[in-house]
């Protein structure tokens, strides 16, 4: 797989573990906990593989970048999240400084 793939499922991962954490009720349930930090382990693992062949600077923003407007999508269509003009702000706003810093390396 090319670094930039590697990124890719990074992110993707990141947005599943990000989804894993309320099921854990604060680490209190052990198979939720469970699943949320080996999700985490293998959001960095994937990450680490991708910063092999892609800039730490870039694949760092673009990782976060993925991860954070992922979650605000997710929760959008899966958990019902209110679609206000902020929070499409907020979205358009990461994402477009996740292609402001790779056009800017």
């Amino acid at each position: 797989m090319t670094g930039w793939a590697w990124l890719l499922a990074a992110g993707a991962v990141e947005i599943v573990w990000a989804q894993s954490i309320p099921p854990t009720q604060g680490f209190t349930r052990f198979w939720p906990s469970v699943l949320c930090v080996v999700l985490c382990l293998a959001a960095v693992w994937l990450l680490a593989k991708a910063i092999e062949s892609v800039p730490v600077g870039t694949a760092y923003v673009v990782f976060t970048g993925i991860g954070a407007a992922g979650a605000v999508l997710l929760g959008l269509l899966v958990h019902c999240d209110a679609l206000t003009p902020a929070r499409l702000a907020a979205v358009l706003l990461i994402v477009g400084g996740v292609v402001l810093s790779h056009a800017a390396a």
